[in-house]
């Protein structure tokens, strides 16, 4: 008897998921509750509720020859590094080589994921899903995989700031934003210098009369070009890197890096310094933050600390006034609503889903 297994959501992850399975001669049954595949990647004018949403500029941050999939490159006259539209493109050219729309049933969501009463026998699983007519379905799979993502449900921290409910400006989360028109002659504060914090302060920060980022940690900033004008993955993600990464002392590894990095530009005096090494977390990927920098085009501040009537305090004790919004750039709620508390919420509230994924 054939396996029969649910992916849950048609973005990159889901497209990758439905086609494995296939290969592997399982029977696959996609739920995707929008109108089309791509998942995050699909542009909207206006966020939707329950969905990712991306700003209209978004670039990808990995090569198209580190992203692409295995068994299908990406053209040759794609960009190294594209545009969220054109990588949109290619999943569709995806989907349409190896005939993955077949296995989609769209605009149907998944309204809760259950082990069946036999589970410890049978390894099998009671799907509830809701389709386009608004009537609602149970399925019976041998398994699930989840493709959803976890850019779905912003995380606002407004509770966190004293005196946010007086603040006269606005504040939204990343989640919402689409592009700098509204920011326009503005003063504007970005919290948060993750990748999104980077991209969107500085694009607020070429049309707006001055732009704040706000960071409790800092980052190291590298680029997405390398050495001889390369895509900086291809230069750093190699055989010969990874044996010297295991070989090596991390301390000095560290050092080396780092010291190359603020050879460029030193962190401390850009304001970006953070606390933790290189190699204990991501960096942060922006070839402009810099050079806004430079140009006091953008100002780096210290943690958001609270609000004033018209303006915000940070942690260092300096206050900005006249703030007209400020942007949440401060990450996503991890869990999923339709699978069970056990399974989506960890005791560190960490995802118990294999491989965390």
């Amino acid at each position: 008897m054939v396996r029969r297994v649910a992916v849950i959501g048609a973005g990159s992850s889901g497209l990758a998921c439905v086609k494995i399975c296939v290969d592997e001669g399982l029977d696959p049954v996609c739920f995707e509750s929008s109108d089309d595949i791509g998942g995050l990647w699909r542009f909207k004018e206006s966020p939707e509720a329950e969905r990712s949403s991306i700003y209209r500029s978004l670039v990808v941050n990995t090569s198209k020859e580190m992203m692409c999939f295995s068994d299908f490159p990406m053209p040759a006259y794609f960009p190294n590094y594209m545009h969220n539209s054109q990588l949109l493109q290619y999943f569709t050219l995806y989907a349409e080589h190896f005939h993955l729309l077949r296995y989609i049933n769209f605009q149907t969501t998944v309204r809760s994921v259950t082990q069946r009463p036999d589970f410890s026998l049978s390894g099998q699983w009671d799907v509830v899903t809701i389709n386009r007519d608004g009537e609602e379905e149970r399925h019976i799979f041998d398994a699930v995989l989840v493709c959803s993502g976890h850019y779905t449900q912003p995380a606002l921290p407004l509770s966190e700031f004293p005196g946010y409910e007086m603040f006269s400006g606005r504040c939204f989360h990343s989640w919402e934003y689409k592009d700098a028109d509204a920011c326009r002659g503005k003063r504007v504060v970005v919290v948060g210098i993750g990748n999104s914090g980077g991209d969107i302060a500085v694009e607020i920060s070429r049309s707006a009369e001055k732009t704040f980022l706000s960071t409790r940690q800092g980052a190291w900033v590298v680029g997405r070009m390398s050495t001889n004008g390369l895509p900086l993955d291809m230069t750093a993600i190699t055989r010969l890197n990874n044996i010297l990464m295991m070989l090596l002392p991390k301390a000095l590894v560290n050092w080396a890096t780092e010291r190359a990095l603020n050879h460029k530009y030193d962190h401390r005096l850009y304001g970006l310094k953070p606390r933790h090494r290189l190699l204990d977390r991501r960096p942060l990927i922006n070839d402009d933050l810099p050079g806004r920098i430079l140009q006091g085009a953008l100002v780096m501040k210290p943690n958001l600390k609270g609000f004033v009537d018209s303006g915000v305090v940070f942690e260092d004790g300096t206050v900005e006034e006249n703030i007209d919004a400020v942007v949440f750039c401060t990450g996503y709620k991890g869990n999923f609503s339709f699978l069970p508390p056990a399974l989506s919420e960890g005791p560190d509230g960490e995802m118990t889903l294999y491989n965390h994924s």
